[in-house]
């Protein structure tokens, strides 16, 4: 592997690593500080007593676009942030996941099953953690922002290899007139 191939993919490892960071540390503790003992704690509690995990369930929401769509009729400033802040946080995980799959060959269905799959985890350590309540809606609105981020991403890489393909042509064409050597 060349030096500069090697680097590229180590910084791509650690902005993935950091902004995963920052994608857990958003959505489970809420922009507060990590504590370990205290999910240590979370968790052994509700291994010995699974009653708080079904308590937390009466809080969930199971119902598809309710959460949506409640936000939508009242739109406070909490509710756009919950809406948008929902899509924006998983739009760099789509970027990622067409960066860092090989050969840059990830569908957009493979985007939506791994975004939801991802928010699926987060949202389910949300329940068995008792940090947050489970919504379908965030999985709804995570996968939107997933492949959000996949079809801006996939459409800009569309967009330069065609400009790079219209330099060259003219060049090309500019070249073969004897205007360029």
């Amino acid at each position: 592997m060349k030096p500069m191939k090697a680097w590229n993919e180590m910084l791509l490892s650690a902005l993935f690593a950091f902004y995963m960071y920052v994608l857990f540390k958003v959505i489970l503790f809420k922009f507060s500080s990590i504590d370990l003992p205290f999910l240590w704690r979370q968790l052994q509690r509700n291994i010995e007593n699974p009653e708080h995990i079904q308590n937390r369930l009466s809080f969930a929401n199971f119902k598809p676009f309710l959460t949506i769509s409640n936000n939508i009729h009242s739109l406070s400033q909490h509710d756009l942030v919950n809406l948008f802040g929902n899509i924006a946080v998983f739009m760099p995980y789509g970027m990622f996941l067409i960066l860092m799959s090989r050969q840059k060959k990830m569908s957009l269905f493979g985007a939506l099953i791994r975004s939801v799959g991802l928010s699926l985890c987060l949202e389910s350590l949300q329940l068995v953690l008792s940090m947050g309540s489970f919504d379908v809606d965030d999985l709804i609105l995570n996968g939107l922002g997933g492949i959000i981020g996949y079809s801006v991403f996939r459409l800009s890489m569309k967009c330069k290899t065609s400009i790079l393909r219209m330099i060259e042509s003219q060049h090309m064409t500019l070249s073969k007139e004897g205007n360029i050597t």
